[in-house]
């Protein structure tokens, strides 16, 4: 499985992956709105630089092993693939919003300035790693801070570097384990918990501790559909009624 690995302690900040991202995906400028959240993800960008403090910290979607976002769509938009990319259709997506709910970093975006909406965020060049290139992200950083490969050798990576250098970095890989695991890897000199929500340190995958609400959903559905379908009858039904009585009225 594919992942990438980014190194807070060797990005600059220079947005180079954000460029690339933009270019890649024909990304429109973005526009700043009040409801837009401060991490600049949105519709329009996919990836964004963080600042706290003297550090620059990459911002894109996790791609988790066992995605919430996908356990959580009812028309299946949004898929988990082999190569370890989470990737989305538009076509099948109903707006429901339900990932936007269920991701724990706060990742898919809707892009408010269509007619009709659809969920943006990062896919991890799908396109591009299915055929054994990289994502442009990491192909454009000039520090190497954000790097692709197989996910098992990122975390052998990740770990040798906490190991040559104990003072430099805290001794943790971030998404190793977190809600599961992801396949965007973090290793930082300072605690990256701000940048998802408490239930960060969860270590098993959310689906696994929704499973049962989320097999609530469908016959919920189908029982409210019904239900509704039944007072849809029954109020054309009395309707029907009055106003066969009001003709038979009428006609005396």
């Amino acid at each position: 499985m594919k992942a990438i690995l980014t190194d807070v302690t060797l990005c600059i900040g220079c947005q180079e992956c954000v460029a690339a991202c933009k270019t890649k995906h024909n990304l429109e400028p973005d526009y700043p709105r009040n409801f837009h959240r401060t991490d600049g993800l949105s519709a329009r960008n996919w990836t964004s630089i963080l600042q706290k403090d003297e550090h620059y910290i990459r911002k894109q979607c996790r791609h988790c092993l066992e995605p919430a976002c996908v356990s959580a769509c009812p028309v299946a938009a949004l898929v988990k693939t082999p190569e370890g990319a989470v990737t989305y259709d538009g076509s099948k997506c109903i707006g429901c919003r339900y990932c936007m709910i269920a991701c724990p970093y706060g990742i898919p975006r809707y892009d408010w300035d269509r007619a009709i909406p659809y969920i943006q965020k990062c896919t991890l060049c799908y396109d591009l790693i299915s055929v054994g290139q990289q994502p442009a992200c990491t192909t454009a950083c000039p520090t190497e801070a954000t790097i692709f490969g197989e996910r098992d050798e990122l975390l052998a990576v990740a770990k040798q570097r906490i190991k040559d250098n104990p003072d430099k970095y805290i001794n943790r890989v971030f998404g190793e384990h977190e809600v599961g695991g992801t396949s965007v890897l973090y290793l930082s000199d300072i605690d990256l918990g701000f940048m998802s929500y408490p239930m960060r340190d969860i270590k098993s995958s959310l689906p696994q501790t929704t499973s049962m609400a989320m097999s609530a959903v469908p016959p919920a559905f189908v029982g409210m559909g019904a239900l509704m379908g039944g007072l849809y009858w029954f109020c054309k039904r009395k309707d029907k009624i009055r106003q066969q009585k009001n003709d038979k009225e009428g006609s005396e």
